[in-house]
């Protein structure tokens, strides 16, 4: 069976809990599927200002049950999952560093790093360029080149336009997977996201 051609379309953004449990419970998904994945960075607080919402402003009770509940996530699926210190983070850097990675083949590892770096070991400072360096020399990349790159005209654009085509396709929070038309939000989703995959395939 030719697999070749599928493909699974990933929403995302580093302020996202979520979808840091997404990127790991998806890799079984892929391995099964022989599924490519391609990340699209989706711009999570300029949606939340279009729409008003303020992380974190919800009843403390809700607050804390969610949580609790990523710690379950963590705890059955033994990942080092710990919610950081500082939340939420600008996410925007991140975004443009991972669009900017893309130009070096490096765009997948640069976002498993990130994640790792903030949701595992509490470290804020990958929301600016200096704490990001680290990840990219240990990638193999020039860290002034990676910046200028991530603050050329051209990432800001993509960005923006990244996020746009989102909305466009009906996009409405991270992390989202998309299977043609199929629109999956969530960590929770992936027995879903699997039978789309075959039903491509077949």
């Amino acid at each position: 069976m030719n697999t070749s051609r599928r493909t699974l379309d990933l929403y995302w953004d580093i302020g996202s809990t979520n979808t840091y449990f997404a990127l790991k419970l998806v890799r079984p998904v892929l391995e099964r599927t022989g599924a490519e994945l391609v990340l699209h960075p989706y711009n999570l607080g300029h949606v939340f200002r279009q729409n008003d919402y303020v992380v974190l402003e919800e009843p403390p009770a809700k607050l804390a049950n969610r949580k609790r509940d990523l710690a379950r996530w963590a705890d059955k699926y033994g990942l080092p999952f710990r919610f950081p210190t500082v939340f939420p983070i600008k996410s925007s850097r991140v975004l443009r560093g991972a669009l900017a990675m893309r130009r070096w083949g490096l765009e997948l590892p640069f976002v498993d790093a990130v994640f790792a770096a903030y949701w595992e070991r509490d470290d804020a400072s990958i929301a600016d360029y200096a704490g990001m360096r680290p990840i990219v020399t240990a990638l193999g990349v020039d860290p002034a080149a990676f910046e200028a790159a991530a603050e050329s005209p051209e990432i800001r654009q993509a960005l923006i336009d990244s996020t746009d085509r989102a909305l466009a396709r009906g996009v409405f929070g991270v992390p989202s997977f998309v299977v043609g038309d199929e629109i999956f939000w969530g960590k929770d989703r992936m027995e879903f996201v699997e039978d789309e995959l075959n039903r491509h395939a077949r």
